[in-house]
């Protein structure tokens, strides 16, 4: 079964999205679920990126099974890699993703962190602090997400990850996945628009060509209806690129099958 390897429900602040409602989206679209609720202990706002992982567990266990799994994702930065591994070993999650979402204190999706920087500056800084911090976590995570994160809410007129403009930072970031054994995340999010596709092809084309082998799937889903969103570009993708498609179970990857 293909599984949707990223997705946020109540347990997350930015979602409201009920587990029930995911998991019927999930069925209907025929593949498996993987929540995966955010942790990012640095952030700078007044929301709380936390969660307690035993509430967590005890509400959504019952769910899991063959077709739904329990994970998290968490914020990636340095001052926050001892709090990070202690959550991780509080409850066995299936899945760990590492994500960056904090860049030199800010939360890349406000405008704030972008003022008065160029693009160049700011995509460099965003991909410089991912490679550091794929080697600094990749022996406590199993998959990097959406490295075109910042790509959703750039303000330049040209948002796009740009592989030929940072083909030197994205490939750093792609030798530490590859070094680290850290899954590369195929985000389905903006795979609706065909400019985001041509974008990211030459970042999974490289990714390949320097020993990349899998990726995951994962909608990044805060509302069922964003549920295995794009799957079918991102299959076809993922075929073109000469990927193979993967989950966790128990932090042991495992392939996914149609």
């Amino acid at each position: 079964m293909i599984f949707d390897s990223h997705s946020h429900t109540a347990f997350s602040a930015d979602s409201e999205m009920k587990a029930a409602d995911a998991i019927a989206m999930a069925e209907k679209a025929g593949v498996g679920l993987v929540f995966t609720e955010h942790l990012d202990l640095d952030y700078p706002g007044e929301m709380d990126f936390s969660f307690d992982p035993q509430a967590y567990w005890q509400a959504y266990e019952p769910y899991r099974g063959d077709n739904l799994r329990l994970g998290i994702e968490i914020g990636m930065n340095e001052a926050i890699l001892e709090g990070n591994l202690h959550f991780l070993e509080q409850e066995p999650f299936d899945l760990v993703i590492g994500s960056q979402h904090i860049v030199d204190g800010q939360d890349i999706y406000y405008p704030a962190y972008y003022e008065g920087k160029s693009k160049a500056a700011a995509f460099h800084r965003y991909y410089e602090l991912m490679a550091e911090n794929v080697r600094r976590y990749g022996a406590h995570i199993d998959v990097l997400g959406h490295i075109d994160y910042i790509s959703r809410y750039a303000p330049y007129d040209d948002p796009e990850v740009s592989y030929g403009a940072f083909q030197e930072d994205i490939d750093r970031i792609l030798r530490a996945a590859i070094e680290t054994d850290t899954v590369l995340e195929l985000n389905t999010r903006r795979l609706g628009s065909r400019l985001a596709c041509k974008e990211l092809m030459p970042v999974y084309t490289r990714y390949r060509e320097l020993g990349g082998r899998y990726v995951t799937l994962g909608s990044d889903a805060h509302t069922s209806d964003a549920v295995a969103a794009n799957f079918g570009a991102a299959e076809e993708l993922a075929a073109m690129f000469g990927l193979g498609l993967v989950t966790f179970v128990e932090r042991r990857m495992v392939p996914c099958t149609k």
